[in-house]
């Protein structure tokens, strides 16, 4: 939601424009003078500031321009007076303001003014989320040749502005290969909008690409920008775009051949410069042959082509990418660290990993978190990845040899895996499980420590 500050020395245009705009949908905030403006704008969150030129409690609104825009630069803000003063009006636009109204005021036309720059600040409060959110996602961790043949191809794509269209699996790390192109071409510094077409149901897909009017459809309470003229200047990523209806398909082929969008309810042609990045983990051929995809439209967003490698492709990537999410995922939880025995990594590899990168950082985070030991042995894996029996098995017998490791630390490690199979296999019960092992109750109590072997249910 919004947050709209009301400056105004009179109580009854606070009170009339702050009732309108919460009717609208915005959350309102109200102050009397200058002062108390700029105190609440460096207190909180806003994201406009509809100001009066004209006040007699303290400053008047040009100085509050002007203190409110050194506190924060890109803050939008709206001039209202009662006097047509075209002289007050160019030197208030000069100074940053977005726009100069008269009064009185009719809640339409407040509407019309400001929202194209709640639109614009939601844009950048979604860009700097996202800045954040690529500054801390996953890394293209690897160094197989699969992965490093996609890095070139990125760097080799970015520095054009030629349209891509990424293809593979789900979970292989698509978005993450977009971000990457974004952030290494010329366009960095502008928008990275991402939208999922298979997220949207058919109704509102053309509503988020190109945008409305109020009053376009029921419940087009308010103007929106689309995500095309969102991405002005930058990178619209469409991700799953074989998803996307054949209606939709149209529209955005010609904003493609023509650089030209129009709102839905409205008949203003708008251009803009986008750069397209589609993804999809369909056979699009096959769905131009289903009468389910545009040819024309295929052609023209697959000029640059990438394949995404499926993690069973570059299997000698495990141990980094294990490693990586551990790292990662660590630093936010309050646990000791963990670490993986080397032992544990042949286990990740014999797997075919159906679900990808993805899946693979959801059974990490699950062995962190279910492990209650330093080290996360082989057993552990094998416990919870879903590996057929045999195969299990096998891997259970050779995760007993330990290349390059003292015959001392593989006997440890042999004997702290037998433990915790015996104590899970007689319901951790200790004096049974020290029977069926045919050792003291004290002595296993011991080697339970040594091996900080705990109940995976107990904290």
């Amino acid at each position: 939601m919004n947050t709209i500050l009301i400056v105004d020395d009179e109580k009854n245009i606070l009170k009339m424009l702050s009732q309108g705009l919460s009717i609208k949908g915005y959350k309102t905030l109200t102050a009397a003078s200058g002062e108390k403006a700029i105190q609440m704008c460096a207190s909180q969150d806003v994201d406009l500031v509809l100001l009066d030129i004209m006040m007699e409690n303290g400053i008047d609104g040009v100085e509050t321009l002007i203190k409110l825009l050194e506190q924060q630069p890109n803050l939008s803000v709206v001039m209202m007076s009662a006097q047509q003063d075209i002289e007050i009006a160019l030197k208030t636009l000069e100074l940053g303001a977005k726009r100069y109204v008269t009064k009185p005021v009719s809640m339409d036309k407040i509407l019309s003014n400001i929202e194209p720059f709640l639109e614009l600040s939601r844009l950048a409060k979604e860009n700097e989320i996202l800045k954040s959110q690529i500054a801390d996602e996953d890394e293209m961790v690897g160094e197989s040749p699969a992965i490093s043949k996609l890095r070139a191809e990125i760097r080799q794509v970015a520095a054009s502005n030629l349209g891509v269209l990424i293809s593979g699996e789900n979970g292989t790390g698509k978005q993450l290969v977009a971000n990457a192109i974004h952030r290494y071409s010329k366009r960095s510094d502008k928008p990275f909008i991402p939208l999922n077409c298979a997220a949207l149901p058919e109704e509102l897909v053309e509503s988020e690409l190109f945008g409305h009017e109020r009053g376009a459809f029921t419940g087009a309470d308010s103007m929106r920008q689309g995500r095309f003229e969102l991405a002005d200047g930058g990178t619209l990523f469409l991700d799953e775009i074989g998803d996307m209806t054949l209606k939709a398909q149209a529209k955005v082929l010609r904003v493609l051949e023509y650089g030209e969008v129009e709102r839905l309810g409205s008949q203003q042609i708008r251009n803009v410069d986008v750069r397209i990045i589609a993804a999809t983990n369909k056979d699009l051929p096959e769905e131009i042959e289903l009468g389910q995809f545009r040819t024309d439209l295929y052609y023209r967003l697959k000029i640059v082509p990438i394949e995404v490698p499926p993690l069973r492709e570059r299997l000698d990537d495990l141990p980094l990418l294990v490693k990586y999410f551990a790292e990662r995922l660590q630093k936010n939880m309050a646990s000791t660290p963990k670490t993986f025995a080397s032992e544990a990594y042949p286990v990740f590899q014999s797997y075919h990993w159906p679900g990808n990168i993805r899946e693979l950082k959801n059974i990490v985070e699950r062995l962190l978190i279910m492990v209650n030991r330093e080290i996360i042995l082989p057993t552990d894996v094998i416990e919870i990845l879903p590996l057929e029996r045999d195969q299990a098995q096998t891997l259970d017998t050779a995760a007993a040899y330990q290349p390059n490791t003292p015959l001392s630390k593989m006997v440890d490690s042999a004997e702290a895996e037998c433990i915790f199979a015996a104590l899970k296999e007689n319901d951790w019960n200790i004096k049974k499980t020290a029977e069926v092992l045919e050792v003291e109750r004290s002595n296993l109590y011991k080697k339970m420590n040594k091996y900080e072997i705990t109940r995976p249910e107990a904290s």
